[in-house]
């Protein structure tokens, strides 16, 4: 073949290269105009492939249902927007603990005589729940008593007989008796030390201890739980952190009780982003007035916010070019390209931060043969419904 023939069957092969990527890729016109396609060749490609697109033009298909005249509006699906709300509600796991807990231990070292309490009682701040050997300290006591009652008589004398008595033996009389008051202060003290007193109300849990058991400073007795209220700490993502204040109400519900819902606020919150996770430590508190929750449940933990509202499209409607992805809305039956940015993908509706009002139509279907500026026709209407033929057009995908 000459090389004329094969360079003009090549120019050709471009030509026609260039109508189909016209005719088929959305956002063709304008990347023509960026890499300097004069303006009149992109006007005469343009009315060209959307006339050549338009059905009925060709020959097989022509006598179908989807013969339309040239120069018709193309037939498109739409769908309305709507408006969606995210970040909205927050659930977290959660773990309870008691609004107040003391492990009791002896001030001082010796052997137990009594345990007065059982696993499972309740118990006033104060009450005894245990006592050590205290015979010797009860002596100490007596003979600080007595001391105390000779110290006190011989001042007493003292201060009759001043006349006959010189003042320094006045003065260490009343010193005897100041130091025999407090020797009997220590001896009481150390007596008092002898019972193990509950420093909270709450329910002890189990005794691991026995009379005769030889304890000290750092054995435990008991261990006391207040759970008239429960805290919980939860961890929430650092996006949280602006929203969430001290006594915002939330709601629980016990893992080990589900169905029972137990209200409570935000008692509070940590100062700074734990940087390994990413998350912020929250903690609530909850009522437990039934009695029917324990420390070191596991809770989920929801609070509701105001969120965000972004509009919400179908993702059929989401197509991309050059420039990102795009939408087509349809406005006085004519397409208009609107750019939008993905915020979050949900199986039946995409969310997206762009220039869309609740209720714009966009385009889901015949995607393709969409341009801008161009008239199209939303199936469905009335004035759409059907083709110049009196047939019902079919919108292709």
């Amino acid at each position: 073949m000459a090389f004329w023939k094969q360079l003009t069957l090549s120019f050709v092969a471009i030509g026609a290269g260039i109508l189909l990527w016209v005719w088929f890729v959305p956002g063709a016109d304008g990347m023509l105009r960026r890499i300097g396609v004069p303006e009149s060749v992109i006007a005469r490609f343009a009315p060209a492939m959307q006339e050549a697109a338009a059905p009925g033009k060709g020959s097989g298909q022509a006598q179908g249902g989807n013969r339309r005249g040239g120069g018709a509006a193309t037939l498109v699906v739409v769908q309305p927007v709507s408006i969606a709300t995210v970040n909205d509600r927050l659930s977290a796991l959660g773990t309870g603990d008691a609004i107040q807990s003391v492990t009791v231990m002896p001030q001082v070292s010796g052997m137990l005589s009594e345990i007065a309490i059982k696993s499972g009682d309740r118990v006033e701040k104060g009450q005894v729940i245990a006592r050590l050997e205290n015979e010797e300290q009860r002596i100490a006591r007596d003979q600080a008593q007595v001391v105390l009652k000779s110290a006190t008589e011989k001042n007493q004398i003292y201060t009759n007989l001043k006349s006959t008595v010189s003042r320094i033996d006045a003065f260490d009389a009343a010193i005897a008796l100041e130091a025999a008051r407090l020797a009997l202060a220590s001896a009481e003290l150390e007596l008092k030390r002898r019972e193990i007193v509950a420093p909270i109300g709450g329910v002890a849990g189990i005794v691991t201890v026995n009379p005769g058991d030889n304890v000290t400073t750092s054995t435990a007795i008991a261990t006391l739980d207040d759970r008239s209220e429960l805290l919980v700490d939860f961890w929430v993502p650092e996006r949280f952190a602006p929203v969430i204040k001290v006594g915002q109400p939330l709601v629980a519900t016990a893992v080990a009780r589900p169905g029972r819902l137990y209200e409570g606020s935000v008692a509070a919150v940590d100062n700074r982003i734990d940087a390994a996770s990413r998350t912020l430590r929250i903690r609530a508190k909850i009522a437990n007035e039934n009695d029917d929750l324990r420390a070191g449940m596991a809770f989920t933990v929801v609070m509701s916010f105001d969120g965000e509202r972004y509009p919400a499209v179908d993702p059929l409607s989401v197509q991309w070019d050059s420039d990102g992805s795009f939408v087509w809305r349809i406005i006085d039956g004519k397409a208009e390209k609107v750019a939008v940015r993905i915020i979050q993908r949900n199986p039946d509706a995409v969310l997206v931060k762009a220039a869309l009002a609740e209720g714009d139509k966009v385009v889901t279907e015949g995607i393709q043969r969409v341009r801008a500026g161009r008239p199209v026709e939303v199936m469905g209407d009335e004035a759409g419904a059907r083709g110049a033929d009196g047939e019902k057009p079919v919108a292709s995908r």
